[in-house]
């Protein structure tokens, strides 16, 4: 069976509906699958910018930037024709199925100032896990967020490995510094409100850090790969929601889907791209005036693992 959608624009939310009965864990014997494509329609947004200059360690965090001094951050990872990825994609209304994955708690590194990955799923009251890979601090700052507002979670230091250097010398023994230690992993529970499912994370030092999370209440999920392609296997037959999340798409997405005993359903999900301007900070077209970089603090953050491209 396949399914062809092109998803519209369902209502503003970010606090998903959940199943009104505790997910029970048992054998399936005749389960199916449901697989497909999510395709990103229209243009892919602007990014974020960043000043480095006016946040810490910038010639550290310097080695992905620009070239100019700023610090890119674009939510939306796209590929060729359109491949939408690291989106979730998971199934609503599964009340008994599968056994969740004892893949233990999951991990978000702290990584040449990047949160990885940016999109994670965890099961609701579980906890993640968060390990500062870099020889600076972060800071973890989480908030559960929806339509209603924020939420703290959880505010907590991210040390580094102490065998780190603690002060580089100059600019370029910062840029050429490429060692990754694991700090003292930090285990925070994720304890959301009811009705809230969305979480963010971000370090309160480095502001372009940001990593996100959905809470689901049963292991039918997925994210999508490098193709936009995802699969959820061992489906109890049934009708099901099979929404797609991603946190920059402020809208619902969903889709019903059938699945029978040992089937197979294939689809692909067509999601548009949103319009306008979808943060404060967008990189702007035109220089900007009011917080310029001189050319000596060009020369001095360097690229040295990536030239970011906006």
């Amino acid at each position: 069976m396949r399914y062809v959608v092109l998803l519209g624009l369902i209502g503003v939310t970010t606090a998903m509906g959940s199943s009104a009965w505790p997910y029970t864990e048992a054998i399936v014997t005749d389960g199916g699958q449901v697989s497909g494509t999510v395709r990103l329609e229209g243009h892919v947004p602007k990014p974020k910018g960043y000043n480095l200059t006016t946040l810490p360690d910038p010639f550290y965090c310097g080695r992905i930037s620009d070239g100019q001094g700023w610090r890119i951050l674009q939510p939306f990872n796209v590929g060729p024709a359109g491949a939408f990825r690291e989106v979730v994609v998971y199934l609503e209304g599964v009340e008994k199925g599968k056994p969740f994955h004892e893949a233990g708690t999951p991990q978000i590194e702290a990584k040449d100032c990047l949160f990885l990955p940016f999109t994670t799923v965890v099961r609701d009251d579980q906890s993640v896990t968060v390990v500062n890979m870099d020889p600076v601090m972060h800071d973890i700052q989480a908030y559960e967020t929806s339509h209603l507002g924020a939420r703290v979670l959880f505010n907590v230091p991210l040390p580094m490995n102490p065998q780190h250097p603690r002060n580089f010398k100059d600019h370029s023994e910062a840029a050429l510094y490429h060692k990754h230690m694991a700090g003292a992993p930090t285990k925070q529970l994720v304890n959301l409100s009811k009705g809230r499912r969305i979480f963010v994370m971000q370090c309160g030092f480095h502001a372009y850090m940001e990593s996100w999370g959905v809470a689901v209440t049963n292991p039918y999920f997925a994210k999508t790969d490098e193709q936009g392609r995802f699969m959820i296997t061992d489906v109890p037959p049934g009708a099901y929601k099979l929404v797609v999340w991603h946190p920059y798409i402020r809208t619902v997405h969903e889709q019903t889907v059938t699945i029978t005993p040992n089937g197979s359903v294939e689809t692909t999900i067509v999601v548009q791209a949103p319009t306008g301007r979808l943060y404060a900070n967008e990189v702007l077209d035109h220089d900007y005036v009011r917080y310029s970089v001189t050319a000596e603090q060009k020369n001095e953050i360097e690229p040295m693992i990536h030239k970011q491209e906006h």
